[in-house]
């Protein structure tokens, strides 16, 4: 990835404005203290340490942004910080709705909207929403129960 995917501007942008990213070497103790197994492994921790998401493996640089920006998401909405949560889901899935992230921030979507109105149609509508755009995405799939709300 140092050769493809880091040295592209939107790449570089999206570090530099959303996240501090720390290379760690494969042989150190926090490469074990993170069970990395597989280079790369792309891991999003919040500010305290604690882990939302991680990749395992080459991603280009049209998949790495939304990948890395669904990771941010999820920290946000973990964290109970749902507004910010809601922006970073609603760039991702209108800059990149075609990227492997965005059936997942899809559901994602729908699950930070009930987490903030306790509305289970909202869970009913991400599930509609990844009928209609992503049929056969395993987030599809998963969501599939929430058609019965």
């Amino acid at each position: 990835m140092d050769a493809v995917t880091y040295p592209q501007q939107a790449v570089q942008e999206f570090l530099a404005d959303s996240m501090v990213p720390v290379r760690i070497p494969f042989d150190s103790p926090l490469s074990q203290e993170f069970r990395v197994t597989w280079l790369p492994m792309l891991i999003t921790l919040d500010w305290n340490g604690a882990e939302h998401y991680r990749t395992v493996g080459f991603m280009a640089p049209d998949e790495l942004v939304p990948s890395l920006m669904l990771g941010c998401a999820k920290a946000y909405c973990d964290c109970g910080l749902i507004d910010k949560a809601f922006a970073k889901l609603g760039k991702l899935l209108s800059t990149w709705p075609e990227s492997d992230a965005a059936p997942e921030a899809m559901f994602f979507r729908g699950v930070c909207s009930y987490k903030s109105t306790h509305d289970p149609a909202t869970l009913k509508e991400a599930f509609e929403q990844l009928t209609e755009q992503y049929p056969h995405s395993q987030w599809t799939k998963r969501a599939y129960p929430y058609r019965l709300l």
